[in-house]
């Protein structure tokens, strides 16, 4: 039995239908009605007889390690679409966090782009042409308060640096129109810097749409609730006549690999379907760990691609030097 809490939610039915699409379950649907994150007993109930016990419901911030607790109480593997904090695992379980598009996917990738090749210099674009949820807006106001990552640093030399600026109207391959870039060190960059041991690295958010990134700027001297409407609106407005859409690109060395994919819930619930395959396998050894630094980039880039999620494309030259190209099928 596979429980996966917050499958009401956007992340949530994905999750779940690519789990019964790979073949893995049954699936124990949850949403709030079902169970609360709040309520340990009614989590609880429902994470009793799970093999695995998966969280997608939100806030992040809010959840905390309660479901990773049941989990434990419940003597079931753990995974979480988000989680930056390890968790406690006993009686040989795992858990696995940070199992989303980011952090997770954002790490995989150019895991897939080195092929096990020494890595000098790395460069990661990540643009997310989406809905905010009431619950990724109180995540993203959460981060930025507490501190979760850094605006226009960059990795030198082996530490955190103050190296970057804010970019406006560039023209960026795989996007049809001049985006806004705001570099961005996250803890699992930071993690991955390391892990590769790269002299240098860049992390980029790319904003193509003008109300977001306004956004942006001003929530921060707002009230949470305000801030939080306020973000979803301007989700909307930038979304107004399109389809939501992923576009990851990692370029290490003068390689680059360009991930494009249908919108965020999908490619997250599909990374979170995979997470869990991977744990059922017996691929991830006990403990607790980051979903992008065990899981096997190869089998999750086939498995994004296999799913029809995610079209992938590997360049033997840097982004620089690639043709602005038109918005794909996806």
């Amino acid at each position: 039995m596979i429980g996966v809490l917050g499958a009401t939610g956007d992340v949530g039915r994905h999750a779940a239908g690519f789990l019964e699409r790979l073949g893995i379950g049954p699936v124990r649907a949850g949403g709030s009605a079902v169970a609360d994150f709040r309520d340990p007993a009614s989590l609880d109930r429902f994470a009793a007889g799970c093999e695995v016990l998966v969280n997608c419901a939100g806030p992040a911030h809010a959840v905390g390690d309660r479901v990773a607790e049941a989990a434990r109480r419940a003597g079931a593997h753990y995974v979480d679409a988000s989680g930056d904090d390890p968790v406690e695992v006993h009686n040989g379980r795992t858990a696995l966090l940070s199992a989303g598009l980011q952090p997770g996917l954002t790490a995989i990738l150019p895991r897939w782009l080195a092929r096990d090749a020494e890595v000098h210099d790395l460069k990661v674009w990540l643009g997310v042409s989406d809905l905010f949820s009431r619950c990724a807006a109180e995540d993203y106001l959460h981060a930025a308060a507490a501190g979760h990552g850094e605006a226009l640093a960059a990795w030198r030399g082996g530490r955190r640096s103050k190296a970057s600026t804010r970019e406006s109207g560039v023209t960026l391959p795989f996007f049809p129109e001049p985006v806004n870039l705001l570099p961005y060190l996250t803890p699992e960059s930071e993690r991955l810097a390391r892990a590769l041991r790269i002299a240098r690295g860049d992390w980029y958010t790319v904003l193509s749409g003008e109300h977001v990134g306004r956004a942006f700027d001003r929530v921060h001297g707002l009230g949470r609730e305000e801030a939080v409407a306020d973000l979803c609106r301007a989700s909307r407005l930038d979304l107004a006549g399109r389809e939501p859409r992923v576009v990851l690109i990692a370029e290490a060395d003068g390689r680059t690999a360009v991930l494009r994919a249908k919108g965020n819930g999908a490619v997250t619930g599909a990374v979170v379907a995979l997470a869990v395959s991977a744990v059922e396998r017996g691929e991830i050894p006990p403990g607790s760990y980051f979903a992008g630094d065990v899981l096997s980039p190869k089998s999750l880039v086939d498995g994004l691609t296999g799913l029809g999620v995610a079209d992938v494309a590997l360049f033997d030259r840097p982004l620089s030097r690639l043709v602005l190209e038109e918005e794909g099928v996806l």
